[in-house]
């Protein structure tokens, strides 16, 4: 077994206690340990004498205790332990909260660095709380770059650091580099050794940057060439032949023309499942742009030549909305559609099951209840999944095993920068649908603040008065009495806006709600029997209600712009001028940016990218939902152009040798068995 392997329990100074709050990080042996990587770091490099140091901003200082602490209780539940350091040009005076065992810690006449903010209070000096380390003590902390570390229950950044370093000094240099020779030279990179020696406890800012180009470069190479292998390997099995079919009869039945993007994705897959190899393609457009159509396309083609196709919505209301949009392009074909749900009677799923079973039904449109294992097809060669992020890998796995190597299709309203696309979405081809069909309105965008609340309400009167409906969005479901800021919450502001409009029908809607009564909700929504929708990002992703013709955004800094994009986008869907209204008093720059954003462009590709770059992948795509193995330190959306770098190195290298057969490609094929082996739920 590897040093790597090693069990964390065994690592000096860790034990069986504190391994288990370790295996809470995700960290079980010395690889999880030392790829465990700071998430920030604390310059304490430069050191400065008191009188010079700069306020409100950490800084590092060396002092010496010219007072015994006191300790003070000055209530119940609040005990202050405090002292006064000096050096040659001014003083401070050191203020811990309730660490009443730090009063016999410090002696007059020794020596500190203390790392912290130093603030004015009259003509004093004060700073509370600080790190400290006793100089000439053996610490990684001196006048150094310290690392900073995610942490849980149990486990300090001291204790993290000195595992890490523990780590390191036990492996050596038996630290494996996946890179092969050639890769190093060529991208001018750092050695293993050196990387994660400095991406811990670098010497300088440069070697941190070295460390970081190397370690970013690695991890997105080693996924790159996992990816290639996959689609690869998709490439080399068989897949159901569909046969070309003259496309412009399913258009010439259309009521209004296609647009050159729709005709574009729909030629894209009609390639892919004519070529014996099985469709993996996501079909990726903003709000409105037409997937549906392209989806309906390509369900028309499989089922003309005899087969099955499958449609999987992430809930029942827009399941119930795609049943009757693909009734209507593909019923007069003769098409036989039928819907299978949660809400779905027995008999009836007996039934349909039955009919799928022998062949009777050409296209099956559902929640995950279409994925139960009872499900069964005569003869599945294309399952379609609309918005592909709320399902997750799993989910269209499970889908995609109905049955021998269907065609899949996903959808995506999440605008997503292509080279990014190509990397999130695995083994899927993309096809972009970029243009929006024509009609489509633009939904105006304003930013107001708090001073404009009663002209707003003004206008939500006025909206409803001439027939139209209305969503209001708040970023909390309830009030959260630890949070200090002003947030909306939706069922608070449900209960305002009743009282603001007393003669209106306000409904709430919300994540923590059972499935069937969100549905209720939602259908009285279509219905047109609620005027204002207050709800959590749960709409997100949502039903078509054409009637809409406001959306509000409360606390709308909250939310990020890909965020704000798709709620924008449940309005204007219909033949009724529609607005957005962002609700801000949030004066930060970072915050102001993105909402200028949204007031400028409705171009979800350009907000996309805007988006990546001020608030990162975590963000973007919410926790896990891209499918992807969880980044160790690359950033997706602002590590780009070595991804790119990093894609074009793999393509290279498969390209030389696409089995990694080559002697100095072993390392990097056994680090992508290893991925493969810890991300076997994501990677299929």
């Amino acid at each position: 077994m590897s040093q790597l392997e090693k069990d964390i329990r065994y690592l000096k100074g860790v034990g069986e206690t504190r391994a288990k709050s370790l295996a809470k990080l995700g960290i079980n042996c010395l690889r999880d340990l030392i790829n465990h990587f700071p998430r920030s770091y604390e310059d304490r490099s430069q050191i400065y004498p008191i009188f010079d140091a700069p306020f409100d901003a950490p800084v590092t200082i060396r002092a010496v205790v010219a007072r015994e602490p006191s300790l003070a209780c000055i209530r119940r539940g609040m005990e202050l332990v405090k002292f006064r350091v000096v050096d040659d040009t001014a003083s401070v005076d050191i203020t811990f909260f309730n660490q009443s065992f730090l009063r016999t810690r410090f002696h007059t006449g020794e020596t500190y660095l203390f790392y912290g903010k130093i603030n004015a209070a009259g003509s004093k000096r004060t700073m509370a709380n600080p790190a400290f380390e006793l100089v000439d003590a053996d610490s990684e902390a001196n006048g150094k770059i310290v690392p900073v570390y995610s942490l849980t229950k149990g486990i300090s950044g001291k204790m993290m650091s000195g595992y890490v370093r523990n780590a390191l000094n036990e492996l050596g240099h038996d630290v494996p580099d996946a890179l092969p020779p050639k890769i190093i030279e060529e991208y001018k990179l750092a050695q293993a050794r050196y990387a994660y020696e400095n991406i811990h406890f670098p010497a300088d800012f440069g070697a941190l940057e070295l460390a970081r180009k190397r370690l970013i470069f690695e991890e997105l190479f080693v996924l790159a060439c996992a990816l290639s292998g996959m689609r690869s390997g998709r490439q080399l099995s068989g897949g159901k032949v569909i046969d070309s079919c003259d496309i412009e009869q399913f258009y010439s039945s259309l009521s209004f023309s296609p647009t050159s993007a729709q005709r574009r994705a729909v030629k894209e897959a009609l390639g892919d499942m004519a070529s014996g190899r099985p469709m993996n393609r996501l079909v990726q457009g903003d709000v409105g742009s037409g997937k549906t159509l392209v989806a309906a396309a390509c369900i028309w083609s499989v089922c003309r030549s005899g087969r099955q196709a499958a449609f999987m919505a992430p809930t029942e209301i827009l399941a119930e909305q795609h049943l009757e949009t693909l009734r209507s392009f593909l019923e007069p074909f003769g098409i036989r559609v039928e819907k299978l749900s949660g809400s779905t009677t027995a008999a009836n799923k007996r039934k349909i099951r039955d009919a799928l079973e022998k062949g009777e039904i050409d296209l099956i449109v559902g929640t995950h209840a279409i994925i139960s294992e009872n499900v069964n097809f005569k003869d599945l060669a294309l399952a379609v999944t609309d918005e592909q992020h709320r399902f997750g890998v799993i989910q269209r796995s499970a889908l995609a095993a109905k049955t021998e190597k269907p065609h899949v299709l996903v959808m995506s309203a999440t605008p997503i920068p292509r080279t990014l696309a190509l990397m999130i979405y695995g083994d899927l081809d993309v096809s972009v649908i970029d243009e929006l069909p024509p009609g489509r309105l633009k939904v105006d965008t304003f930013h107001v603040d708090e001073s404009y609340r009663a002209r707003l309400y003004g206008f939500i009167r006025k909206q409803v008065g001439e027939g139209r409906q209305v969503f209001v969005v708040c970023p909390m479901v309830e009030e959260n009495e630890d949070n200090e800021l002003e947030l909306k919450s939706a069922t608070e502001h449900t209960e305002h806006l009743k009282t603001v409009f007393p003669e209106l029908n306000v409904a709430c809607i919300h994540g923590k709600m059972k499935a069937k009564d969100k549905d209720a909700v939602m259908s009285a929504v279509v219905a047109g029997e609620i005027d204002i929708l207050v709800s959590t990002t749960v709409i997100e992703v949502g039903v078509d209600v054409p009637n809409a013709s406001l959306m509000i955004i409360e606390n709308a800094e909250r939310f990020g712009l890909s965020q704000l994009h798709q709620l924008r986008g449940r309005v204007g869907r219909g033949k009724h001028k529609s607005w957005c209204i962002l609700v801000s008093d949030a004066k930060t720059e970072e915050s102001k940016e993105r909402l200028k954003v949204m007031c400028e462009t409705s171009d979800g590709f350009k907000i996309s990218e805007h988006d990546l770059r001020l608030r990162g992948p975590g963000d973007f795509f919410g926790s896990r939902q891209h499918g992807l193995p969880e980044m160790h330190i690359a950033d997706l959306g602002g590590d780009m152009r070595v991804l790119q770098s990093a894609q074009a190195a793999a393509h290279k290298l498969l390209a030389d040798d696409p089995r990694l057969s080559k002697p100095e490609n072993a390392a990097l094929r056994e680090r992508i068995k290893q991925l493969f082996e810890a991300n076997s739920d994501m990677m299929n």
